[in-house]
């Protein structure tokens, strides 16, 4: 009998937990890719999801390299150390020219996520519109492979991203 790697074990909880929230009206799923690269042997997942209502869409990834799956498949005394997937976040929204306090926002985010992950934002605009519209990309990134010992985690990582979602709008519309 097939035996899932610890890859297709955690996608199955993320997607469970954002599915249960899409089912209650809490979230919208938007899209949703599951990639296998067959040059790299890597694997890679997402799902976007936004509020109702809302315009900022936050997508979580899951990233698995074949040194990922070779530690899972292949015991061996680094095995503990390898076996397991990258996990990164990503909230996206677009304004017109609206000034932003990036360190406010970097705050709240902190405060959300804990100092330790590691949180960038970039803004992109055309400089050539006349009226600028700015896409901002805020992502935080686990500087630690997620295993399967994480999955009550991730579970709790799609509820904070939803809280993330509400910060944000309050955030961005509210001032």
């Amino acid at each position: 009998m097939f035996d899932p790697t610890a890859f297709d074990n955690m996608k199955v909880v993320i997607e469970g937990a954002l599915y249960d929230l899409d089912s209650s009206g809490d979230i919208v799923i938007t899209d949703r890719n599951d990639l296998i690269n067959m040059a790299k042997m890597s694997r890679q997942f997402n799902v976007s999801f936004q509020l109702p209502n809302s315009s900022i869409t936050a997508v979580i990834e899951m990233k698995s390299m074949l040194v990922n799956l070779a530690a899972e498949l292949i015991p061996n005394p680094l095995s503990g150390q390898l076996a397991g997937c990258h996990v990164k976040l990503q909230f996206f929204l677009e304004h017109r020219g609206k000034k932003l306090d990036y360190h406010a926002l970097e705050a709240i985010l902190l405060n959300l996520w804990g100092a330790t992950r590691k949180i960038t934002m970039a803004v992109q605009y055309d400089p050539l519109e006349n009226e600028k519209k700015f896409s901002n990309v805020i992502t935080v990134e686990f500087d630690r492979l997620i295993s399967e010992d994480q999955l009550d985690d991730l579970v709790e990582m799609t509820e904070v991203m939803t809280t993330t979602l509400e910060q944000l709008e309050h955030f961005y519309y509210e001032k």
